[in-house]
């Protein structure tokens, strides 16, 4: 069980120890279908998010129902680009928030199939599915909320190759198996789909004892991935390359935890990868350029991959040859020119992102939501 407060009732479980890994699903389970019933009740400020949306998003936002709103408890907006069609799948959807601004974003003949674990959080997402299908003008709603874990989405019906982007806001880190996740989610995209998802990383692996507190595991801070062990796994599930979009430092807000971590920085990061065949575990230079054509609907001045590739709409841009193939063999492909190939080689190249990232990862996010 969750304590709500500082020592007395410190999060612990009455025996001052942690939870074991078997435990951990119950404890969420207990902390987001019972214990909280809104975003004012979360204890720390890492489950809020902070990351501005495009005017699209926010007028998308301004039609989901209040009751699936005040339930968010998302640390980011890993909302996808030009998904018109397409089927999208939230991972951890809590709620549905996310579920039904996909569900706008893929239209009437996309779908949006939201994964929980919670039944009292998935109840609030059933409850408003068919208001919001009206509510986008679609004839039948386009939405799926399924009950189950991330772990093991073929129990859920989820088949191969059948998934176009896969996203998840603040809820990976909840998994007792990490690896498993990563590889279920590589397994289920089609070729060429894009996982990109937001989540609580941390500067370095806490005690044992520590990151089986209850009150941080369920506040998205007990399992948060150490950001070297972050890359370990990502390569070691078939990831070789991904990037960031997002960085940003979480204010915990709460004494005791911020006893507990101690000297341990926490950041919301912003990920998206590509399911590609071919990509190399450093940037490569092969003489590819590409020109962002200023096709995307939402971007139609600049595109932004990650945090230091911004295409300017018709200006050619050097890339390394994982880039092109991100762009090129992504559902971004018809968005660009990508001109050269990789047949012949010329070393390393130079893909790091600018300095002037400094001040913006070192901005500490507010603990309120």
């Amino acid at each position: 069980m969750i304590a709500a407060g500082p020592p007395a009732s410190d999060g612990r479980d009455c025996s001052g120890s942690g939870i074991v890994a078997d435990q951990v699903a119950a404890v969420v389970r207990d902390y987001y279908g019972a214990r909280l019933t809104g975003q004012g009740d979360l204890k720390t400020g890492a489950c809020c998010s902070s990351e501005p949306l495009t005017p699209r998003l926010r007028s998308i936002v301004a039609t989901i129902h209040p009751d699936v709103l005040n339930r968010f408890y998302g640390c980011g907006s890993p909302m996808p680009d030009d998904v018109d069609g397409l089927t999208v799948l939230d991972l951890g959807c809590g709620s549905g928030r996310d579920v039904f601004m996909l569900s706008a974003l893929v239209g009437e003949n996309g779908r949006s199939i939201g994964v929980d674990m919670t039944p009292e959080q998935l109840a609030i997402g059933r409850a408003h599915q068919a208001e919001q299908a009206r509510v986008f003008g679609h004839r039948t709603s386009n939405v799926s909320f399924l009950e189950g874990r991330f772990e093991n989405l073929s129990s859920l019906g989820i088949a191969d190759a059948s998934i176009d982007v896969v996203i998840s806001n603040c809820a990976l880190n909840l998994s007792e198996d990490k690896a498993r996740v990563f590889a279920e989610i590589r397994r289920v995209l089609k070729p060429g789909g894009e996982l990109l998802f937001s989540d609580v990383f941390a500067s370095r692996r806490l005690p044992a004892d520590v990151a089986s507190d209850p009150l941080l595991v369920a506040e998205c801070l007990g399992g948060a991935l150490y950001v070297e062990d972050f890359r370990r796994l990502m390569a070691a599930t078939g990831w070789a390359d991904y990037r960031l979009l997002a960085k940003r430092t979480i204010a915990i807000g709460h004494p005791y935890a911020e006893l507990l971590v101690g000297p341990t920085t926490f950041w919301s990061m912003t990920v998206r990868a590509f399911k590609l065949d071919g990509l190399e575990d450093c940037c490569e230079d092969y003489g590819q350029v590409a020109t962002y054509l200023g096709t995307m609907p939402d971007s139609p001045t600049a595109f932004l991959l990650d945090d230091h590739h911004r295409f300017i709409a018709g200006k050619p841009m050097l890339v390394c040859g994982n880039t092109a193939a991100m762009i090129g063999e992504s559902r971004f492909r018809r968005h660009f020119r990508v001109d050269g190939d990789r047949s012949v080689h010329f070393g390393r190249f130079d893909c790091s992102p600018s300095e002037s990232r400094a001040a913006i990862d070192a901005a500490p996010a507010s603990a309120c939501c």
